[in-house]
C-alpha cells in the first residue's frame, strides 16, 4: 500500500510542475528605462517606420556629430525581431543593431568630426525585412 501512495505521490508531484512550466512568465510587459537613451544625439531627427514581411522600406535619419547616436525603432506586432542583420555597412559611421523592450533598435552613430551622407543597410528576420537608411550628419 505504501508503494502505491509513493506512486501517486511522484504522479501528482509531476502534474504540478508540468502545470508551473507551461505558465507564461508572469510580470508586466518589457520596460524601457532612461538608460537606454543615454548616449543619442542632442540633434536626431527619425521618422517612424513600418515594416512588412519581403519588403524593403527606405528610411532617412538626420544627425549632429556631437558624439551621440540616431536610432530607427521597428518590431513585429510589439514584440522585437529576432535578429538583424547588417546587410549593407556605413562608410562613414558604425551600426548597432540590438533589443530595447520590445522593439528592435537601429542605432548609427558618426564617426568623430564626420558631416555629410552616410547609408547603410539592416535585414530584418524573421520575415526578411530590409531598412535602407540614408543619414545626413551635420558638423
Amino acid at each position: 500500500m505504501t508503494q502505491y501512495l509513493r506512486i501517486h505521490a511522484i504522479a501528482a508531484t509531476a502534474l504540478l510542475l508540468q502545470a508551473c512550466a507551461e505558465r507564461p512568465p508572469a510580470g508586466p510587459a518589457a520596460r524601457v528605462y532612461s538608460a537606454d537613451m543615454t548616449g543619442a544625439a542632442k540633434a536626431c531627427t527619425a521618422p517612424p517606420v513600418t515594416v512588412a514581411a519581403g519588403q524593403t522600406i527606405d528610411a532617412a535619419i538626420k544627425l549632429g556629430n556631437d558624439g551621440g547616436w540616431s536610432a530607427i525603432t521597428v518590431n513585429k506586432n510589439g514584440r522585437p525581431f529576432d535578429a538583424g542583420l547588417l546587410a549593407a555597412a556605413p562608410q562613414h559611421g558604425k551600426v548597432l543593431i540590438h533589443t530595447v523592450g520590445n522593439d528592435t533598435r537601429i542605432d548609427y552613430t558618426p564617426a568623430t568630426r564626420y558631416a555629410g551622407g552616410d547609408a547603410f543597410s539592416v535585414r530584418l528576420l524573421p520575415g526578411d525585412a530590409t531598412i535602407r537608411v540614408t543619414a545626413t550628419v551635420a558638423p
